[in-house]
C-alpha cells in the first residue's frame, strides 16, 4: 500500500496518491476517493425512497447488481457453485445478474437459475469465439451481452492470454460488428474515459460499464471520478451507465449513483460472504447495502432512483 506523501500533491485533500501502479494501489485509490466524498443533509420533506429501476426493459428491485465474476463456478466443499449461488440470490432479490468468463455449459447452468443475466465476453483474438458466445448467450436467455474492452494488454505489454486463449484488440469497427451480431442490448465493459464512451455510443452499444476491472490499468483513476464527464457526454443517448470497483457499501453506491451511474455492481464486497455462506451470505450483504442506500437517499431527500442530485456531494 502507498505511504502518505509529505510533499505537496495536487490531488483532492486527504487522498493517498498511487505510487507503484500495482492493482492494489489503484484499489486503495478507489477506496480513498470514495471516502473523501462527503454529503450534505436535506432532510425536510424526505420520504422512504423507492430503490427500483428499469434496466433493459425489466424492472428490478434495486440499482445494486451482482458482479461479472469469472473463473469462479467451481464446486465448493459444500457441493455448491459460487456463481450459481449468487445468481440464485439475484433471482430471490430481483436484481440484475452478471457473468464473466465461463464455459458455455457453466453459463447455461447459471442462466437456468432464472436470474436475469448479462454475459460479458473476453476480447478473444479469434473473433469467431466472440460471435459464438454472443449467439449462445442469446439462445440460453441472456437479456444482454457485452465485451471486456479493458482486458486487452497483459502485464508483459503484449496481448493477454487467459486460460491459454489469446486475447486481442477491440476496434470501434469490431465493437460495431458485435453489436450488429447481437439481438439483445450490447454493453462495453471497462470504459474509463469519455473517448471510449463516445466510441461505444458510435458502435451502437446500449450501455457502458465504467470500470477498470478492479485495478487492471496501472495508476488508474477511480471509475467514479470519470462518471460525471461520461454522464454529460452520453446525455440524451438513452444509454445506460453502470459502474463498479470498490463499491462495498450502500453509501458507496449512493455516491456513484449521484455522480451519474444508473446502477452499480458489487463484486469483492460479496466475495467473502458468497464463499462462506453461498446465496444466504450474498442476500445478507446486499440487503444491508440496500438499507444503507435507502438511509442516505432519505437523508438527502432523494425519493427514487431517477432523482439523484450531485450537488449534495462535497469533494
Amino acid at each position: 500500500m502507498s505511504e502518505e506523501v509529505k510533499s505537496p500533491w495536487p490531488g483532492p485533500k486527504g487522498l493517498i496518491p498511487v505510487t507503484s501502479g500495482r492493482a492494489e494501489d489503484a484499489n486503495v485509490y478507489n477506496r480513498n476517493y470514495l471516502d473523501h466524498i462527503h454529503v450534505e443533509m436535506r432532510i425536510l420533506d424526505a420520504v422512504e425512497p423507492n430503490l427500483s429501476k428499469e434496466i433493459f426493459g425489466k424492472q428490478f428491485s434495486s440499482v445494486i447488481m451482482m458482479p461479472a465474476f469469472s473463473h469462479l463456478n467451481k464446486v465448493g466443499k459444500d457441493g455448491r457453485k459460487p456463481m450459481v449461488e449468487y445468481a440464485k440470490a439475484a433471482l430471490e432479490m430481483n436484481l440484475l445478474n452478471w457473468v464473466g468468463m465461463e464455459p458455455d455449459e457453466e453459463f447455461k447452468e447459471i442462466v437456468e437459475t432464472g436470474a436475469s443475466t448479462v454475459r460479458i465476453i473476453k476480447p478473444f483474438a479469434d473473433h469467431g469465439m466472440i460471435l459464438d458466445q454472443i449467439a449462445y448467450a442469446e439462445e440460453t436467455g441472456a437479456i444482454a451481452v457485452g465485451i471486456d474492452i479493458d482486458h486487452v494488454p497483459g502485464t508483459n505489454g503484449k496481448y493477454d492470454i487467459v486460460d491459454g486463449i489469446p486475447l486481442g484488440p477491440v476496434t470501434t469497427e469490431d465493437l460495431a460488428a458485435y453489436v450488429k451480431a447481437s439481438h439483445v442490448p450490447f454493453v462495453a465493459k471497462g470504459v474509463l474515459s469519455v473517448q471510449d464512451a463516445l466510441k461505444a455510443k458510435e458502435a451502437g452499444c446500449k450501455a457502458v460499464f465504467v470500470s477498470h476491472h478492479h485495478g487492471r490499468i496501472p495508476f488508474g483513476i477511480a471509475p467514479v471520478q470519470i462518471l460525471p464527464k461520461i454522464k454529460e457526454a452520453l446525455e440524451g443517448s438513452g444509454m445506460y451507465i453502470f459502474c463498479d470497483c470498490s463499491i462495498d457499501t450502500g453509501y458507496d453506491a449512493y455516491k456513484a449513483l449521484a455522480l451519474g451511474a444508473d446502477a452499480v455492481s458489487v463484486g469483492r464486497g460479496i466475495l467473502a460472504p458468497l464463499l462462506k455462506e453461498g446465496k444466504e451470505g450474498v442476500i445478507k450483504k446486499v440487503t444491508k447495502m440496500n438499507e444503507q442506500l435507502s438511509e442516505l437517499m432519505m437523508y438527502t431527500n432523494v425519493k427514487d432512483t431517477s432523482s439523484f442530485d450531485p450537488s449534495v456531494l462535497y469533494f
